[in-house]
């Protein structure tokens, strides 16, 4: 891809890129919306993947244009954002020049095969790409995880998503056939392989979703009302037992956080052992979870989750934010193409990412 991007650069720009970087999207695995509350949480990377093509332009506006949207956005370089699709790309150019790589106004290239609104990491993939591309061009040295943290500052500060660091970590450290075990409370990771015949399936469901429509940011500010509520730091560290003291809806939204780290570690040492079965099981409860007590699915989701597990996947859960995007399922791979076959055919709207 890289090739084919510096031509069309040069075409467009009349010049070389002067630096280009390529990240993956992510799925989380099993983990969901506890990676703010003090969770641990396991993605892995997909085989879809953005680049970034960057070249300073001598004037003080970003002019940018990406195969996914129509023509070139121009904008000031100091433009605050304003809800459009180039908005990550103007929150990590301000990032870089904050960080003293950048000066001035950018030509940039996006080309991606990540669906957007998919709840695969496409807006962290793209600010952690811009990233990367700047951070080589200024020849700055910056570790992977501390890029991440800048990336997370673009979506929280500038984009105004009040994310926690998974998906920013996720894209930046995993790599194929590994899922990444983040304690995103001291940012510990641990790589770990991917038994060789799993399959892990991702499915657009066809419902779209946009974080910034305010239903995460609502879950978001639910957990944290719940661990103010019982005076702890990291509603992660919660029991049970003390969800009792709270509302209904604010005991909901705690009881999923704290069952989901649970299932969390418990996925990560069925992962290691090779559990297929006990694996798959945690991820059904974890939808079921996600679904009735986080209410962050949809009526839709929940029957291709249903569909995917009564066609033969071991397990099937909406990953992502929530409210659309994707389902992640485990499949052995022995069955894999016959399987997606037949979710596809049963659910005409989905596709495979």
């Amino acid at each position: 891809m890289n090739g084919d991007m510096e031509t069309r650069f040069e075409m467009i720009y009349a010049r070389a890129p002067s630096a280009m970087a390529t990240v993956p999207g992510r799925v989380n695995l099993i983990g969901e919306h506890i990676d703010y509350n003090g969770g641990t949480v396991l993605p892995t990377t997909l085989d879809k993947t953005i680049t970034a093509a960057i070249a300073p332009n001598q004037s003080q506006s970003h002019h940018i244009r990406s195969d996914g949207f129509d023509g070139e956005t121009a904008r000031p370089a100091n433009d605050p954002a304003i809800k459009d699709w180039s908005d990550s790309t103007m929150g990590a150019l301000a990032k870089a020049a904050e960080l003293g790589w950048i000066r001035g106004g950018f030509d940039v290239l996006l080309s991606s095969t990540i669906p957007a609104g998919a709840g695969v990491s496409s807006s962290a993939a793209l600010i952690t790409a811009i990233l990367q591309a700047c951070r080589d061009y200024a020849g700055a040295q910056l570790d992977a995880k501390t890029l991440a943290l800048k990336a997370r500052e673009v979506e929280n500060n500038y984009l105004g998503v009040p994310c926690g660091i998974m998906d920013q970590m996720a894209v930046g450290l995993a790599g194929p056939g590994q899922a990444l075990a983040l304690d995103t409370t001291n940012l510990e990771t641990e790589i770990i392989s991917i038994p060789t015949d799993w399959k892990f399936v991702t499915i657009h469901s066809g419902v779209s979703r946009e974080l910034t429509d305010g239903r995460y940011q609502s879950r978001f500010a639910e957990c944290a009302e719940a661990a103010k509520a019982l005076d702890i730091e990291y509603l992660c560290r919660a029991s049970i037992d003390q969800l009792a003291q709270l509302p209904c809806t604010l005991q909901s939204r705690a009881r999923h956080i704290v069952t989901e780290q649970a299932r969390t570690l418990a996925a990560i040492d069925t992962m290691k052992s090779g559990a297929t079965k006990a694996f798959g099981a945690l991820m059904n409860e974890s939808h079921t979870s996600y679904s009735r007590d986080f209410e962050a699915s949809t009526p839709e989701i929940d029957l291709l989750t249903q569909d995917a597990v009564d066609l033969g996947a071991l397990g099937s859960r909406l990953t992502g934010g929530g409210f659309g995007g994707c389902t992640v399922s485990l499949v052995l791979d022995e069955i894999a193409t016959d399987w997606t076959d037949a979710i596809l055919a049963k659910h005409p709207k989905a596709w495979p990412v």
